[in-house]
């Protein structure tokens, strides 16, 4: 009983602070010195939680060209290190405008998809690798999430769901309301961490909406441990059957080597030997390794160029 009302007070606590932290984000707005951000406050869907979404137009957006469009999780991490939790940020909106002056890249905006804090994990996860593990397995896993604060109940994600609103109804949104390239050709996807898995994850249960998918730091554990887990042998048996056909997508990972990305390097080598298994060549896929590289939002921005370039560039 004292363990019960121990873990229900967490909950509540977790869930108070989660309130908090939106009611203060709620308020604050992104800033960028190159082009605009249209802040897109409390998006509704009726597949997941209400989030923030801000839509990055470069300097050359005039309305009346069309551009390609790249979706990003983990929005509120990506433009203006004042408004972060710990003060750093992506900066993608100066990568992304360098690279589309210099001509280097193809037009495109960003939609930045702000996580919904507590719900982050259980939205990022891929859900039908999670079903098919055991029920000791997915018993397993909620304790490992449980032991460091990503779930306090039994883990069930929702990324089909979240995967739908980008889809069902975030897209329709962005291509209605903005001069944007509507096909498959011209939207892409892209996250870190869990947002990178989450963006491999869409390309193969949607591969007739993205074009490509920008994976960077891809947390292929899942948790946060690799002995006994039972996740990445899951994630290879989904790759290995779902991965889209390489003929018209492209697919770009890479991983440092120091703090959390320290576990990346085998398991990211595994996937590479299935990517070559199913037909990717180095025209439509890139592994790249980062040596030294930490799992931080400055590291990811310093080589940025790399996957906006490989799947933006006018050469496709």
């Amino acid at each position: 009983m004292k363990f019960f009302l121990h873990k229900k007070l967490i909950f509540v606590i977790i869930i108070i602070s989660h309130i908090i932290c939106q009611k203060i984000y709620a308020q604050q707005r992104q800033h960028t010195d190159v082009g605009r951000i249209d802040h897109l406050d409390s998006f509704q869907s009726k597949f997941i939680e209400t989030r923030n979404v801000d839509v990055w137009l470069p300097q050359n957006y005039d309305g009346k060209k069309k551009f390609s469009v790249l979706y990003m999780h983990d929005g509120q991490m990506l433009f203006d290190s004042t408004n972060t939790w710990n003060k750093s940020t992506w900066d993608v909106d100066d990568v992304a405008n360098k690279l589309i002056k210099d001509g280097t890249v193809a037009n495109f905006i960003i939609v930045g998809i702000w996580n919904a804090g507590i719900h982050r994990h259980k939205n990022y996860f891929p859900q039908k690798p999670f079903e098919a593990l055991s029920s000791e397995e997915k018993k397993f896993i909620s304790n490992q999430l449980a032991k460091k604060g990503r779930s306090v109940s039994d883990f069930t994600p929702n990324s089909d769901a979240y995967l739908k609103f980008i889809v069902e109804e975030l897209k329709p949104y962005i291509d209605r309301t903005y001069k944007v390239h509507r096909d498959q050709k011209h939207t892409f996807i892209g996250g870190s961490s869990m947002g990178g898995l989450i963006s491999l994850y869409a390309i193969c249960e949607y591969p007739e909406v993205f074009h490509g998918a920008a994976c960077l730091s891809t947390h292929w554990p899942g948790i946060f441990a690799i002995d006994n887990n039972p996740i990445p042998q899951k994630l290879y048996e989904y790759l290995s059957q779902n991965l889209p056909k390489p003929s018209n997508h492209l697919i770009y990972f890479d991983h440092g080597t120091a703090t959390l990305d320290a576990m990346y390097p085998p398991l990211q080598k595994e996937v590479d030997n299935i990517m070559r298994t199913k037909g990717y060549k180095p025209k439509n896929w890139m592994t790249k390794i980062f040596t030294g590289a930490e799992h931080t939002e400055k590291a990811w921005h310093d080589r940025l160029d790399i996957p906006l370039t490989f799947l933006l560039s006018k050469k496709h």
